[in-house]
């Protein structure tokens, strides 16, 4: 039996550590790593890997929205890994294949292994259990994440759905948020908003801006590393050095 496993956590350090010991397993035919949730779910989807050893707490994306991003039933056998106990409650042992309470010793990540290992060569379908289900399923509430935004303008209040959003401006204070060619004054700071909205859709790409990825038309270079992004409402807006990587991150490609 030969694995394809993801280790995904935002600290280098930690990472190493599952990546070394994975190499010492014959099993092991490749050790893939993601710094972020976001690029896990990247990840998965592209590598469909048997085994993911998913950290908890990592920041935009942590272990609990990778899984409401990619669905528990697409998800790989899991195997939490946390620095706090109250994450590595009853509620893992029964639902996830194992967790790993850092630090771990070399002989616990050993039974994690074997345990993961039994699941998957059993072909156990039911890879997450309920309870991990529920607690994925309660991200975006217990996050605070908003999939709509309500928005008044000349006496009328609108429901914007979130994924409806082309792109947000810093306006003073508030915010001009850009939706269909129309634009609604959303009275709210910007960095308080895109706290609000899902990290898998909106990137920052200006101090005073905010994209939805899926409304990019395309990217224009400029100059010593900026560019123009161009939406499908054909704004032109400029994505500093600043926040480049933060897209590059999300595209999972530089450009």
């Amino acid at each position: 039996m030969q694995l394809r496993v993801l280790v995904v956590d935002d600290e280098t350090s930690a990472r190493e550590r599952l990546i070394q010991l994975l190499r010492k397993d014959p099993q092991v035919a490749e050790a893939l790593e993601a710094s972020s949730g976001i690029s896990a779910v990247d990840l998965v989807q592209a590598e469909r890997p048997d085994i993911v050893f998913l950290d908890v707490q990592m920041p935009l994306l942590d272990g609990f929205g990778v899984i409401q991003a990619l669905g528990v039933k697409d998800m790989p056998h899991t195997v939490f890994v946390t620095a706090y106990e109250r994450y590595a409650v009853r509620a893992f042992e029964a639902d996830a294949a194992d967790y790993l309470l850092k630090p771990f010793s070399d002989e616990r990540f050993v039974q994690a292994m074997t345990r993961v290992k039994a699941r998957v060569r059993n072909r156990e379908s039911v890879r997450l259990g309920p309870n991990v289900s529920n607690a994925a399923s309660t991200y975006v509430r217990a996050n605070g994440l908003w999939d709509r935004l309500v928005v008044r303008s000349g006496g009328i209040t609108r429901i914007v759905a979130a994924h409806e959003i082309d792109w947000i401006e810093a306006a003073d204070v508030y915010v001009n948020v850009h939706v269909q060619g129309k634009e609604y004054l959303y009275r709210a700071p910007l960095r308080e908003l895109g706290a609000r909205l899902d990290p898998l859709r909106f990137v920052r790409i200006h101090r005073s801006t905010i994209v939805n990825i899926e409304k990019i038309k395309q990217l224009e270079p400029i100059s010593h590393g900026e560019y123009e992004v161009v939406m499908i409402d054909e704004a032109r807006l400029q994505l500093s050095r600043r926040f480049r990587k933060d897209l590059e991150m999300r595209l999972g490609q530089s450009l």
